[in-house]
């Protein structure tokens, strides 16, 4: 979300649920351990309370993320008036960035470049947001255990385990906040209780309602600015020539579109040179982590060689497939990415 291995996945809120004002240890049914539908309701009703938190609550702070022995830093104001959802992040690091969203559409500014894109994000959701598409499937293939309470930012959390039930995907240690719900803190963890990244607020005010005009100002001069509008349309795989011979457990399809491999610059070119080559981009999710696939025609120049790599909880895997070049990214172990690339194959349209 503030990597540039995070920049060509557009990701925001999706789920709302109603807000649990009881604390874990009372919830109905708490006592009931070892049964897994009590069990499996319990990690549904955590789940559900922080990505509500996370939707229908205003709040401000500073969020401080540490991935690869890498660490930024971004100003966030979230506010909610009746259904609409304003929020606005600005990055406290490195180039001047502004994210400003108003539910679905989203502006990104970048001041010193004098560069604008606009587009609309339906998919994916970021700290403090917790579900992605497919939420209802999380319980299915995650557990919640309670581990204790903590301070974050001044504010007394719970702290709970998310334990995958299998080896296809990281766990979570999350802290959330007791009054509201809200995440403070997030980590993934990967093989013996290693922390490969983190979230976390370093101060937080949660109820304040920043004035809309103050969130909005970023886009409201933009006259001189490149404003892009990315065109994503659409698709199925199987419209495009490929499918899944297999199914890795607990992920399914929530999102296939196609564009222009070069992007808005090529895609606003007024039609100079050839047609543009266009990409296929599919996320699959378990409702709480991704994958997403991205097929391209294959270039030499562009696509040297294959590659694996790992930034924090993120894995990377690039290669030629016959005439195309396949890209996979996603937070989950090396082994899940590599089930999706040996898994997809090229068929007749």
């Amino acid at each position: 979300m503030l990597l540039s291995t995070r920049a060509r996945l557009s990701c925001l809120t999706l789920l709302c649920a109603a807000a649990l004002p009881i604390p874990f240890a009372h919830a109905e049914g708490a006592g009931d351990k070892g049964d897994p539908l009590v069990e499996r309701r319990e990690t549904k009703t955590w789940l559900h309370r922080i990505q509500n938190a996370a939707n229908k609550r205003s709040y401000q702070g500073t969020v401080v993320v540490s991935t690869g022995g890498a660490v930024a830093s971004s100003r966030i104001a979230h506010y909610c008036e009746g259904p609409d959802q304003f929020e606005r992040i600005d990055s406290l690091d490195g180039q001047a960035r502004h994210v400003v969203r108003h539910n679905d559409q989203v502006h990104t500014v970048w001041p010193q470049r004098r560069v604008a894109m606009v587009e609309r994000r339906d998919q994916m959701s970021s700290f403090p947001g917790l579900l992605q598409a497919g939420a209802e499937r999380a319980p299915d293939f995650y557990d919640i255990k309670t581990a204790g309470q903590e301070r974050v930012a001044g504010r007394e959390a719970d702290v709970l385990l998310l334990k995958p039930r299998d080896h296809y995907r990281y766990g979570y240690r999350l802290w959330a906040d007791q009054a509201t719900g809200l995440l403070l803190r997030s980590e993934v963890l990967g093989e013996r209780g290693s922390v490969l990244e983190s979230a976390a607020f370093s101060e937080v005010t949660i109820g304040a309602r920043p004035a809309v005009d103050s969130l909005l100002q970023p886009i409201r001069k933009l006259e001189g600015f490149r404003v892009l509008q990315p065109t994503a349309v659409p698709t199925q795989l199987e419209a495009e020539g490929w499918s899944l011979v297999s199914k890795v457990p607990g992920f399914q399809l929530v999102s296939c579109v196609k564009r222009p491999v070069d992007g808005p610059l090529r895609e606003q070119a007024s039609g100079v040179g050839p047609e543009p080559r266009q990409l296929v981009q599919a996320v699959f999710s378990d409702g709480i982590t991704y994958v997403t696939v991205f097929i391209e025609p294959f270039s030499a120049d562009r696509h040297p060689r294959p590659m694996n790599a790992a930034i924090g909880a993120t894995q990377t895997l690039m290669r030629r497939q016959a005439d195309w070049w396949i890209t996979l990214m996603g937070d989950v172990p090396a082994p899940t990415l590599r089930l999706f690339a040996d898994a997809l194959e090229r068929r007749s349209k």
